[in-house]
């Protein structure tokens, strides 16, 4: 068989850039919009996220009919098109909340649908192409390269946006999306166009039944207790996403585009982690070995701590230095999360037949459903703690200390996980 080249595998990563750089519209400015500048509860932006990620319950069926067919790249590009165009719409039905609250929230719900529909249909059968076509000894440095470039679309987004939104307009919030979606779909097609001609199939297609490939994968323990981890530690990992801006301008007074810069340093610092794992599992592998489950559990534990720190510092906001705190959690979020990406590919190509797109769909659905779950209760909790605390700064406190709390939990859920060491890898860029 012909596995990818690592050109290939990088013009992979272009697909992740692109779903990166809308997603981090609708996840950081939109919500931050929502929030501040309408006065909308949290709660509102939480259900409309939750619907976003609602529809992740069908990623096993956008990667059980990829295998089914054996072919991944239009399930991708048409993902990609769904996304921008539903980040479109969300920008469009933001801008009518203004004018018209009911109307607003109502266009938005079709908008996140297709947001998530998109990011489903695109992100599971981006992974399991990966999976399937890159040799087992370069996964886990492949899955950190991929999600790496990412980030960096979410960082590059975030701080463009950032730099150019202020002063804040509906209107220069429109074209700023426009010009984002525009990019992103001739990155995806830059990027997945051609690659499955250049690699045969590792695997005849599959003509087994949904039903009984979905049971046979939950019935394997090592990928049940994963997607039990997936599910705790992503649903800690998301509860602070949709309410770290509107806690920066409660709480640290900082403009729509000041807080859109503090969500980039996120993004930087997780950017940062990921390339500390992906270094780590090729040119120092050959030194120092560190274990994939070592940076699992030692990046959920690290993020617990800046979490619980993160709601502490609120209490002297005048003197906390907020932007190191947030730059501290994205960089163990980073190192944990691509090296469970790394596990999450090794796991996928695990199973009987093709089964890399249902696999990656089960991991990927329990990944967005506590995304969603994670989003609507920790802007839930935060509306609650408002009402019933005296200061914002307390009440978000609250809410990110118990957030710490389930990445510590997460942390010990990975200690009963096994990990299947990959054979040693070769040079990052070998010449091919």
């Amino acid at each position: 068989m012909t596995y990818l080249s690592w050109f290939s595998i990088l013009r992979l990563g272009l697909v992740q850039m692109a779903l990166g750089a809308v997603l981090v519209l609708t996840t950081t400015t939109l919500n931050r919009v929502m929030v501040v500048e309408l006065a909308f509860p949290a709660t509102l932006a939480g259900m409309l996220f939750a619907i976003y990620y609602g529809t992740q319950f069908l990623r096993p069926h956008f990667g059980h009919g990829a295998d089914r067919g054996a072919r991944r790249t239009p399930w991708i590009i048409g993902g990609v098109l769904a996304l921008a165009a539903g980040g479109m719409g969300a920008t469009s039905s933001v801008a009518l909340m203004a004018e018209h609250g009911t109307l607003g929230v109502l266009a938005a719900i079709p908008a996140f649908l297709l947001i998530g529909l998109g990011i489903g249909a695109a992100g599971t059968n981006l992974l399991a192409l990966l999976a399937a076509r890159v040799a087992p000894e370069r996964k886990a440095a492949a899955g950190s390269a991929v999600w790496i470039m990412m980030i960096a679309g979410l960082a590059i987004t975030g701080g463009s946006v950032g730099l150019t939104l202020d002063p804040y307009s509906p209107e220069r919030l429109f074209v700023i999306t426009a010009i984002v979606c525009g990019a992103a779909v001739l990155l995806a097609l830059l990027g997945i166009l051609g690659i499955e001609r250049g690699a045969e199939a590792t695997k005849a297609p599959s003509s087994a039944q949904f039903r009984t490939v979905l049971t046979e994968v939950w019935a394997d323990p090592t990928a049940r207790r994963f997607t039990i981890f997936v599910f705790a530690a992503m649903f800690a990992y998301n509860a602070q996403d949709l309410i770290l801006e509107p806690y920066a301008g409660h709480v640290f007074a900082m403009t729509p585009g000041e807080s859109t810069a503090l969500g980039a340093t996120l993004h930087q610092g997780a950017l940062l982690g990921m390339i500390a794992v992906l270094i780590s599992a090729t040119w120092l592998r050959r030194f120092v070995h560190v274990p994939t489950r070592g940076w699992i559990v030692g990046g959920c534990l690290v993020s617990g701590a800046a979490l619980i720190a993160l709601g502490l510092g609120g209490q002297m906001a005048a003197s906390w230095p907020v932007k190191a705190n947030v730059f501290v959690l994205g960089l163990a979020n980073g190192s944990f999360a691509v090296a469970a990406v790394g596990a999450m590919m090794g796991l996928a190509s695990d199973g009987n037949g093709p089964q890399e797109g249902v696999r990656m769909g089960v991991f990927g659905a329990a990944q967005a459903i506590a995304f969603g779950l994670g989003a609507f209760l920790g802007t839930v909790a935060v509306d609650i703690a408002r009402a019933a605390m005296a200061s914002d700064a307390a009440a978000y406190g609250a809410v990110f200390i118990t957030e710490g709390g389930v990445f510590i939990i997460s942390a010990a859920l990975a200690l009963k996980i096994t990990i299947r060491q990959a054979p040693r890898a070769p040079a990052l860029m070998p010449g091919e």
